[in-house]
């Protein structure tokens, strides 16, 4: 199949992923929200407005940084950041969000509902409807409230309510079931989606506000170096940042892509000590669409392990599980220690410190340095500051 300009290959689907597996109610929703999307992104103002709130208000364009201390450290390559991390509340997820709160004002909606997982989305989801004088109420899985502690207190005070989700594992799958079923019983609200997952079309709507991160990586990188970097690597949990990044590069054959996913304690252990859904999962059905999910015994999305909140996800973006079937991007995983292990040294090295998600691609990148020749150049996503893992992650490393 040949993939459209924004990757589907028909609308609502990547090869035989993606769709709309809804009750009917949420359907006629979807409906209404993918006519809103395509009337505002035919609308140069509303591109103006979003392109002026990006520059003005978040920051953009984010910086590519060289990592000259580590990849002389690990030999082989040059290793590249494009730095995410620096954005107004820290992370990818803001373009996102102002992108979909924008939406949600043109369509006149007045109440926000978002789920988070590691808190970025839910911080850029209340920072997003502070903006625009909205109310918002972020699900959170229980276990995330307590890992994530420093973000839930950035979303009280911009004025959200956070719910936690006590259901389950009580993290994020849980935290998206609440999500949709709040929106459900409130069908005057805007459900506030926060990665390229779920229902069509919320993978599409996504993924195109996060190719500002492609399209800036790519023009940044011709202007610096004079070509395109070699690799581009992200980590993938529902795959938003990633895509993100990818989407600038899909087009050229000569730049290899992969996804990283969280391995946690080990593949080896089976169920329940990872979130490798590429990497050990099957495709079916989950939250509303098809693609790659870890499954039980039972055939019901199985528990997931990650470090890192952001990441402990059961399914993946739908444009992902494409990619792996079709070959354009590889995925691999690595494992929590790896990460943590990744996350001190970009600390040590480069006085930087990445948000343990964005530490599973940099581990990744450590890895693969060696291999590479030293006019190689290695692009990774750093999506997010590691302010919000301090509290978890000094303990893991004895400091």
């Amino acid at each position: 199949m040949t993939q459209t300009h924004n990757g589907q290959t028909q609308r609502g689907y990547y090869g035989e992923y993606g769709g709309r597996f809804v009750p009917e109610g949420i359907a006629e929703l979807l409906a209404v929200l993918e006519r809103a999307f395509d009337d505002a992104v035919a609308d140069g103002a509303f591109q103006k407005e979003l392109d002026t709130l990006l520059v003005e208000y978040v920051g953009r364009p984010s910086a590519i940084t060289e990592c000259v201390n580590l990849s002389e450290e690990c030999g082989g390559g040059r290793l590249f950041l494009k730095r995410e991390d620096l954005n107004h509340t820290g992370a990818h997820k803001i373009n996102n969000a102002l992108g979909q709160a924008l939406l949600a004002k043109r369509m006149g909606k007045k109440r926000l509902i978002a789920e988070t997982g590691a808190g970025m989305h839910g911080t850029a989801s209340a920072t997003a409807a502070a903006l625009m004088g909205m109310e918002c109420t972020v699900y959170m899985g229980a276990v995330d409230v307590e890992r994530q502690a420093p973000n839930v207190s950035r979303m009280k005070a911009l004025g959200a309510k956070v719910v936690p989700v006590h259901d389950g594992q009580a993290t994020l799958k849980e935290a998206v079931d609440s999500a949709l079923m709040a929106w459900m019983n409130d069908l005057e609200a805007f459900y506030l989606l926060g990665s390229v997952v779920g229902p069509s079309p919320y993978p599409e709507v996504v993924r195109y506000f996060q190719s500002v991160i492609g399209r800036e990586a790519r023009t940044q990188m011709l202007e610096r170096e004079g070509r395109l970097p070699d690799e581009v690597a992200a980590c993938v949990g529902g795959g938003s940042n990633a895509i993100g990044l990818f989407s600038g590069f899909l087009n050229d054959p000569e730049v290899a892509v992969t996804g990283v996913e969280p391995a946690g304690k080990g593949l080896q252990f089976g169920l329940g000590a990872h979130a490798a859904t590429l990497s050990a999962g099957v495709p079916g059905k989950v939250h509303g669409f098809n693609t790659y999910v870890l499954f039980d015994e039972k055939g019901e999305p199985a528990p997931v392990h990650s470090v890192a909140a952001g990441l402990d996800y059961p399914g993946v973006g739908p444009e992902h599980s494409y990619l792996k079937d079709t070959g354009r991007a590889k995925y691999v995983s690595v494992t929590d220690a790896e990460a943590l292990d990744a996350f001190s040294r970009l600390c040590r090295k480069e006085g930087i410190i990445p948000a343990v998600e964005s530490s599973h691609a940099l581990a990744y990148a450590l890895q693969r340095l060696p291999s590479m020749r030293k006019d190689q150049i290695l692009l990774v996503n750093l999506s997010g500051r590691g302010d919000k893992d301090l509290e978890t992650v000094l303990p893991m490393l004895g400091l």
